[in-house]
């Protein structure tokens, strides 16, 4: 195998517009085609196939438009071996076609009902009828990891000879393996024309098999964003480029800290969420558990992390659970430039041991949370909860009792509301009431990561006279996140009441 020279221009053709929304359930509008356009023309992609010209008047509005948008990238549509589909990729203004012509006798005699003279014909008039018209020309085999290679090279030189520019070799139902691609490019890499190369994932292989084409000869890999594509997927983007740059010191020329954002604009619009253990852009991808993996990350983080997150535009996550120990919190603070007491250490580990006996993964946004909680909750409370009773449910009024300390006394007191966190609320302006008068002015929620079994902050922004303050509290329970956030916003008014007093007083 010759290996890829560093001075060797690594081009891609990218086909999430074309392949990859025909992803079962994928159907982009113009608008969202064009921003992804954008974002793989900015990313440094130098072919986008921007879709099928004879699809549909729709597909063809949508290609036109991206044609138009005035991108680096040259612009491709597919086209079968019929003159009337480069009619309607000319019709859209591209500069190229990636002209596919099944190569297996399985596609040719099944599919097409043909023969190998009839399609090899077949393909050199369409070639030549494209040239003639001044578009580029990417001639593809497909199926061509099934076909006869002696056949499949005859219509690759009768394809030259009509003047395509480009051929591609389409591993259509991924069956490759990369031992078998690296003799089948380093034979085709001799044929005089660049050779791309566009691999299926039904196996899993896309990727490497790209990868070992690429290092056999071709000039140019087809993949997609994320990976989508039929069935299985095609050759992920990310996954050929950071195995290029990482594993093999490459430069494709692709602006790598841009690709989790890419990721995420194509994953938001085409309604296909990510595996959390892909590769790259994954959530998981950069998110470690505490213990071991923290102390070694906080030592060198290559220890547990091949390339750094921010290079394809990502962050670090630090994850805790139950098994969390003291040392493995205070390094996660400490990596968030968090410094707390012993105390306040303490709490906060009870606290995410808490969460990991309910199941829950306390990430590195739970984490700084419950610090904040905890740190803003040390100074001496004028109010503390000791019991809350709430019964809720589809037949009976929302009812709270709290049993609370209130100035070194204790207080029992019960409330109704529209809810069980406003019944809880209420139980506790009603514990207080003849020591401060304070008003909820405001109340916000947010579940900081996905699923019901969330960690929950809750905003308040609590009044009492002329001052106004915002709390927060956090927990897995909504209720109790929501007592928390009103019980710190009520002893910090308290505690500036007694503070403007005492000022008074010396005054």
């Amino acid at each position: 195998m010759r290996g890829i020279a560093l001075s060797d221009k690594i081009r891609f053709l990218d086909t999430t517009l074309r392949d990859g929304e025909q992803t079962p359930g994928v159907s982009l509008d113009v608008e969202e085609k064009l921003a992804i356009a954008r974002g793989l023309d900015s990313l440094g992609v130098q072919v986008i196939e921007a879709g099928s010209a004879m699809t549909s008047e729709g597909e063809r509005q949508s290609i036109k438009a991206i044609a138009a948008s005035g991108l680096d990238a040259e612009i491709c549509s597919y086209a079968r071996a019929l003159t009337s589909d480069v009619d309607a990729a000319l019709d859209c203004d591209v500069d190229s076609i990636h002209l596919v012509v099944p190569a297996s006798d399985l596609h040719i005699e099944c599919k097409l009902r043909s023969d190998r003279k009839s399609v090899i014909r077949k393909a050199v008039e369409v070639t030549e009828f494209a040239k003639d018209h001044g578009l580029i020309v990417e001639l593809s085999g497909e199926d061509a990891s099934r076909a006869d290679m002696d056949y499949l090279t005859s219509l690759y030189m009768a394809g030259i000879d009509a003047g395509a520019d480009r051929l591609a070799f389409c591993d259509t139902v991924g069956v490759l393996v990369p031992e078998t691609t690296a003799e089948i490019f380093e034979r085709l890499s001799h044929l005089g024309k660049p050779i791309s190369v566009h691999c299926h994932n039904d196996f899993g292989m896309a990727t490497a098999n790209t990868v070992a084409a690429l290092r056999a000869g071709a000039a140019q890999a087809h993949v997609t964003v994320n990976g989508i594509g039929e069935r299985a997927g095609n050759a992920s983007l990310e996954e050929v480029v950071m195995t290029l740059e990482s594993l093999y010191k490459i430069n494709t020329g692709i602006r790598c800290q841009d690709i989790y954002q890419l990721s995420r604009l194509v994953s938001r619009m085409t309604g296909l969420p990510l595996s959390p253990n892909k590769a790259i852009v994954g959530e998981n991808a950069f998110t470690h558990e505490a213990g071991i993996h923290v102390h070694g990350l906080l030592a060198n983080t290559k220890t547990y992390e091949p390339i750094q997150p921010e290079a394809v535009g990502r962050k670090r996550r630090i994850v805790l659970g139950k098994h969390a120990g003291r040392a493995s919190v205070e390094l996660a603070l400490h990596e968030f430039g968090i410094g707390v007491s012993e105390d306040q250490l303490a709490q906060i580990v009870s606290r995410v041991k808490e969460l990991g006996d309910k199941g829950k993964r306390v990430s590195d946004a739970d984490l700084q949370t419950i610090a904040d909680t905890v740190l803003s909750i040390q100074k001496e409370p004028k109010v503390k909860l000791h019991e809350l009773t709430v019964v809720a449910g589809n037949t009976v009024t929302p009812t709270a009792s709290v049993k609370i300390q209130l100035n070194g006394s204790e207080k029992l007191e019960a409330g109704i509301g529209v809810g069980p966190v406003d019944a809880a609320i209420n139980a506790i302006r009603r514990a207080i009431s003849g020591v401060a008068d304070v008003r909820l002015e405001e109340y916000h929620v947010d579940a900081i990561t996905g699923g019901t079994n969330a960690l929950v902050e809750v905003w308040v922004t609590m009044a009492m006279a002329d001052r106004k303050i915002t709390a927060r509290g956090a927990d897995a329970d909504i209720i109790m996140a929501s007592v928390e956030a009103v019980l710190e916003g009520i002893n910090r008014l308290m505690r500036l009441e007694e503070e403007e007093r005492i000022k008074c007083q010396i005054r």
